[in-house]
């Protein structure tokens, strides 16, 4: 969940690092800190808070050279201060360290180094890392790569490492265990990070370590070795977006400016993927036939937090048009419990980084039992995306915003096609294919419709601002969107938001209602809707405030809810990706008012890469 960026060549590294931070603080922003070898020293600069703090602290203390390493921390041993700000330095500046990951071992590790009189500052696991390395850069000679390899064997947990020592200038060196890690190839010189996006303004040409990798960085060149299997050749990937994709662009914040990209998120999704001539869709890397996929009797989604929320958007779409049982588990209890599965299983994993540790933990379980293991995933060579049988790219570019958005309708999207694709395999008809198909095509235009509703969410926002507790209710497809539009005001407002199916609203959150708890109803047009309208009536009968996305021209709802956010009339089988938007409006709109950081909110990272 931290972020990691290292550097060697010929440039002072400080500014490196510094821009890489601040293109990573989306993964960790409670405090940050850079170490860099000059001549002889070692020099750190550490402070608790936002890389900002760290950048003016460097103004009145300079850290030079031209080979380091940088890190900027979620906390997860000690808290954030200065102290515990990464690098970790071992043998009295023999060595610096910055880590992502947990050392579950660290206590131990700890007492054994205090026994031998190595002094700890820190409340964190990291720093037991420093000094073994140090220790064994003091017992046998100057080479860190070989220090760090014999290291390795005695941490348990998982790990993403970068390291320099002065006994080694001019040298980075990384390691990986379950924690990302990609090396950017430059001309004479060379770059390390937990995500591409720290060094895309460098290189596009980057090398992704895998688990048991550990990689020697200089300025002319890298060297790759697996800590059992010896040299590895390393293979070069280009990355896949231009880096001016991760800036600003005229808008206030990275949530703001993604959810406007949906329009154009969507189209990416299902570009090359519609099949007219067989009115149903086309992926290239499931690696699984049509007579192999013909034969699943049973899907299983694993995934976290909001891509949870879209694979039960799948759930739905996948039994309503393929008429195939969906199971929706949340991947850190799938992960340890003993789930019944039988051989004509599928497996599918969602995560947006790719690196979600839960998630991946539900990868390998599935693969562990023999089954046929699927992602659905949008960073190009991400863990997931590497160790899966097979899947399917997002094609969404990087998501910046710590509340994922432009994701969640990739994801949905892609599990829209998905749906035709099993649905046409099995039973449905060719002219209810084609309808499916100009359902989804009608879609960005509808979403760029949708956005329009933003002018109105401002007198909606205000009456969240003064609520206790807001309800969030849907029915049938869009119970799932309900469920995303409260986990969306929870994540940047700090507001308490339950999302529940509309019907169950009457076997007990109708206690909470009350002139101070507004509901928040996800209402478009369907099969459903006057359920839903007699719903809303209920809650009116009680004096509840009343705000309700709906389909545009609706009047009776109008006349029902205190504010109206319409959207465009669609076909019900993608309404979710046409109704969510104006809930991700809310969120950050409501949050805006509160004064939130919206991009990094309290407590959160964008990738949970430790358990």
């Amino acid at each position: 969940m931290c972020g990691i960026v290292g550097y060697t060549g010929p440039q002072e590294a400080t500014p490196i690092l510094l821009s890489g931070l601040r293109r990573l603080e989306y993964r960790g922003y409670d405090s940050a800190g850079v170490a860099t070898l000059d001549g002889p020293d070692l020099v750190v600069r550490k402070k608790a808070g936002r890389v900002r703090a760290l950048e003016e602290w460097l103004d009145k203390q300079p850290a030079p050279g031209f080979c380091g390493i940088s890190h900027t921390r979620w906390a997860t041993h000690g808290p954030p201060t200065d102290v515990n700000a990464h690098p970790h330095v071992g043998g009295n500046g023999l060595v610096a360290v910055v880590h992502n990951g947990v050392i579950e071992n660290h206590a131990h590790l700890r007492q054994e180094l205090q026994t031998e009189g190595f002094p700890f500052h820190s409340q964190t696991d990291t720093e037991v890392i420093a000094h073994l390395i140090a220790r064994e850069l003091i017992d046998d000679g100057d080479d860190l790569l070989e220090a760090v390899m014999r290291v390795l064997p005695r941490l348990e947990g998982t790990y993403g490492l970068a390291v320099v020592s002065p006994r080694a200038p001019g040298q980075v060196v990384g390691a990986r265990l379950g924690s990302p890690l990609v090396v950017g190839v430059g001309e004479g010189e060379h770059f390390l990070a937990s995500d591409p996006l720290a060094i895309a303004p460098h290189t596009q040409h980057v090398a992704y370590l895998q688990d048991g990798e550990v990689v020697r960085l200089t300025a002319d060149e890298f060297t790759i070795r697996h800590r059992e299997r010896g040299p590895i050749t390393p293979r070069i990937d280009r990355i896949d977006w231009h880096p001016d994709a991760a800036e600003l662009r005229g808008f206030d914040h990275y949530m703001q400016k993604e959810i406007h990209e949906q329009a154009e998120t969507v189209r990416n999704a299902c570009r090359g993927r519609v099949n007219r001539s067989e009115a149903s869709a086309h992926f290239g890397g499931l690696n699984l036939t049509a007579r192999q996929l013909r034969r699943a009797d049973r899907i299983v989604f694993a995934a976290c937090g909001t891509s949870w929320h879209a694979a039960l958007v799948g759930e739905y779409l996948i039994e309503r048009l393929a008429h195939l049982p969906v199971e929706v588990e949340f991947a850190s209890e799938f992960r340890y419990r003993n789930a019944p599965l039988d051989d004509q299983t599928l497996v599918f994993v969602l995560s947006q980084s790719g690196e979600t540790a839960d998630t991946l933990g539900a990868l390998h379980e599935a693969k562990r039992r023999g089954f046929p293991t699927m992602a659905i995933c949008n960073v190009v060579g991400s863990t997931i995306a590497r160790e899966a049988d097979g899947g399917i790219y997002l094609h969404a570019g990087p998501e910046v915003g710590v509340a994922s958005t432009k994701a969640f309708t990739a994801q949905v999207m892609v599990l829209t096609l998905l749906a035709l694709y099993l649905a046409r395999l099995r039973h449905m008809p060719f002219a209810d294919g084609l309808k499916v198909i100009e359902a989804i095509e009608s879609v960005p235009d509808a979403v760029t419709k949708a956005l329009a509703v933003e002018p109105i969410v401002a007198d909606a926002a205000t009456r969240l601002t003064r609520a206790r507790s807001i309800l969030y209710l849907g029915r049938d497809l869009h119970y799932p969107v309900a469920l995303e539009g409260a986990l969306k005001l929870k994540e940047i407002t700090y507001l308490h938001a339950e999302g529940y199916p509309t019907a169950e609203m009457k076997h007990g959150p109708i206690a909470l209602i009350d002139p101070e708890t507004p509901s928040v109803f996800v209402a478009p047009r369907g099969p459903l809707h006057a359920k839903t309208l007699s719903n809303i009536e209920e809650v009116r009968a009680r004096k509840g405030p009343i705000i309700a996305v709906g389909t545009e021209g609706d009047d009776e709802l109008a006349r029902l809810a205190d504010v109206v956010l319409p959207v465009p009339d669609v076909p019900e089988v993608v309404q979710p990706l046409v109704a969510v938007v104006p809930l991700q409006l809310l969120a950050y709109h409501t949050a805006r008012q509160l004064g939130r950081d919206i991009d990094k909110p309290r407590n959160l990272a964008k990738s949970v890469t430790v358990e």
